[in-house]
């Protein structure tokens, strides 16, 4: 690698171009149900994007996930029902409207897209003692969704959609794929070529739940601490910067 690349790789921002192409790939990134289509990935592309999620951010730089994937029909059918007898058993936790909506809704696309991923968690890699997780033992499943999301952000550039399986039963899910005991599963994701991507996050064109404003969520130096003629600066930011990210998102 000659020495301009490296200058190039490593120079400490990006172009206009290149920060509008990252935040492109954040704000119109959607959970995918239903618009697999059958075409396979290329292998090229699929290492590219795994390789993207292995280079997740990790405490302690601990590493702590594998990942599964799957490709066979007999062991997306296994995951499927799996997911099934989850889904069944969640309509039941929903009353009245909210439960005939969320039998209505599209929660995955196993059967669908070509390449299923599980992204896991192993618990005793590197040892008891890592770096970072000294007092926070659950660092490393918090690391490991760091994986997820470097995932789908690289998926999403690549013009492939990402959907996130959650409804299962963990025990159900590590049968299926062979999972040890000592591993956690922690991402069921279906990957695959889409037909279209929704303007908005399905389950918000649904109805089942709006989007929160930012400003809503945002303390100043403690929980509900008021904002200071600062913070109320930072407020009129975060407008305009939402008001951007709607029109990016379209």
């Amino acid at each position: 690698m000659s020495s301009s690349t490296q200058d190039t790789q490593h120079r400490p921002s990006f172009s206009d171009d290149e920060k509008a192409a990252v935040y492109r790939a954040i704000y119109t990134r959607r959970d995918v149900r239903g618009q697999f289509m059958p075409q396979p990935i290329p292998d090229d592309m699929l290492a590219r994007v795994l390789s993207a999620a292995h280079h997740a951010p990790s405490v302690g730089f601990m590493q702590p996930w594998d990942f599964i994937v799957v490709r066979s029909p007999e062991v997306k059918g296994r995951v499927h029902d799996a997911f099934r007898t989850a889904h069944a058993e969640a309509a039941l936790m929903f009353e009245g409207d909210k439960r005939d909506t969320y039998r209505s809704l599209k929660l995955e696309g196993i059967l669908e897209a070509p390449v299923n991923l599980c992204i896991t968690c192993d618990r005793d890699r590197n040892g008891p003692v890592v770096v970072g997780r000294t007092h926070i033992k659950t660092m490393d499943v918090y690391s490991s969704v760091c994986a997820v999301q470097n995932l789908w952000l690289a998926a999403r550039a690549e013009g492939l959609g990402v959907g996130w399986v959650s409804i299962f039963h963990q025990d159900a899910l590590r049968e299926a794929l062979g999972i040890p005991r000592n591993i956690v599963p922690i991402a069921y994701l279906c990957i695959g070529y889409v037909s279209h991507f929704y303007r908005k996050p399905e389950l918000e064109s649904a109805g089942w739940i709006a989007r929160r404003p930012l400003e809503e969520l945002l303390h100043f130096d403690r929980w509900q601490g008021p904002a200071d003629e600062p913070g109320a600066a930072l407020m009129q930011s975060v407008r305009e910067a939402q008001a951007e990210a709607s029109a990016a998102s379209r």
